[in-house]
C-alpha cells in the first residue's frame, strides 16, 4: 500500500480565536448596534400598557424575596391554552423584564399566556443562583396558569432554558412533564469560553460552574424537544454553540433541530416572537 502524502495546510485554512472578548461582542460588530436595547423600551411600554388596560396582565408578580424576582404575566382574550417563559439575556449582567414585552405578542395572539421573569443579575449572584431563581419563576407562572409549557431564551436566557431540561433541572418532575418544546434564541451553552472574556471578572464563571451550568455538558431530560435558533449574520461564536448544543442533544435522544434565520443578528433575531405568522412564534408553538 503505498504511503499517505500529507499536504500542509495554508494559513488561511486555520482558524483560532485570539479576541475572546471580540468574539462574543455583539454591539459593536452590527452596524447601528447601540440603538440596542434602547429599540425594545417603547415597544414593549406600549404593548404592556395596552395589555394592562384591557386587564390582560397581571404585572410585578413576586415569585421569591429578592428585589427583581417578580414576573409579568400577559394573558389571551379568552382562557389560555398553555404557557410560554420567555427568559431575557444580557450576559446575566444587565436588563429586565421591561425590555421584552411586546415580544409576547405572538404566543399571546394563538391563545398562550405569556410569563416574563426578571433574575438577580452578576455579580450579586453566581450564575447557579440565576437558574435556581428561573427554576422558582417557572414554578410559579405554571401554578397560575394550565396546560403544556414552553420555554424560550435570548443569549444568555438561552442558558437558562435549555438549563431547565437537562437532567440536573431545578423543575420538580410535575413541571418537567409539562414543558412541550424549549426554544434557544442564540443560546450560550457552553461557558467554558466565557472564562476567557472581561466580563467574567463580573460573572466570575469558574470551571467548577462552567461544567455545572454548560447545557452542552449536562444530558437532556427524558424526552426533551429542542431548537436551536441563531440569526446568519451573528458572531461566528455564536452559530458554533447554537449548533453545538442540538448536535450533542441529538446523539442522547433529544429530538433537535437548528435554525440560521437568513438575515438577522443577535438583536433582531429575537422580532419574530411579536408576530403570530412569523416561522419563529410557529416554531415555539409548534
Amino acid at each position: 500500500m503505498p504511503p499517505v502524502e500529507h499536504e500542509d495546510i495554508g494559513d488561511e485554512m486555520r482558524h483560532r480565536i485570539a479576541d475572546w472578548d471580540d468574539a462574543y461582542a455583539n454591539g459593536p460588530n452590527i452596524a447601528g448596534g447601540d440603538r440596542w436595547p434602547g429599540l425594545w423600551v417603547e415597544p414593549a411600554r406600549l404593548y404592556r400598557e395596552a395589555l394592562a388596560e384591557a386587564g390582560h396582565a397581571e404585572l410585578d408578580i413576586p415569585y421569591g424575596g429578592g428585589e427583581r424576582n417578580r414576573l409579568d404575566l400577559f394573558m389571551p382574550a379568552s382562557a389560555p391554552i398553555g404557557l410560554v417563559v420567555f427568559v431575557h439575556g444580557g450576559f446575566w449582567l444587565r436588563l429586565d423584564k421591561s425590555y421584552w414585552s411586546h415580544l409576547a405578542r405572538g404566543a399571546v395572539e394563538h391563545g398562550y399566556a405569556v410569563a416574563i421573569p426578571s433574575y438577580t443579575l452578576c455579580p450579586e449572584i453566581r450564575l447557579s443562583g440565576i437558574t435556581t431563581e428561573i427554576g422558582i419563576a417557572i414554578e410559579k407562572a405554571a401554578e397560575l396558569v394550565g396546560g403544556p409549557i414552553r420555554l424560550v431564551g435570548h443569549s444568555a436566557g438561552g442558558q437558562l432554558v435549555t438549563r431547565m431540561i437537562s437532567m440536573t433541572s431545578p423543575l420538580p418532575e410535575t413541571i418537567r412533564l409539562r414543558i412541550a418544546h424549549t426554544v434557544s434564541l442564540s443560546g450560550l451553552h457552553d461557558l467554558r469560553p466565557l472564562m476567557h472574556i472581561a466580563m467574567n471578572a463580573q460573572l466570575q464563571i469558574d470551571r467548577q460552574e462552567a461544567w455545572r451550568e454548560s447545557p452542552a455538558l449536562l444530558e437532556p431530560m427524558h424526552d426533551a424537544r429542542l431548537t436551536c435558533w441563531v440569526g446568519a449574520a451573528e458572531r461566528s461564536e455564536f452559530i458554533r454553540q447554537n449548533a453545538l448544543l442540538a448536535n450533542i442533544w441529538k446523539g442522547l435522544a433529544a429530538e433537535t433541530s437548528v435554525v440560521e434565520e437568513p438575515d438577522r443578528h443577535h438583536f433582531n433575531v429575537l422580532d419574530g416572537l411579536a408576530d403570530p405568522h412569523h416561522p419563529l412564534t410557529q416554531a415555539l408553538l409548534s
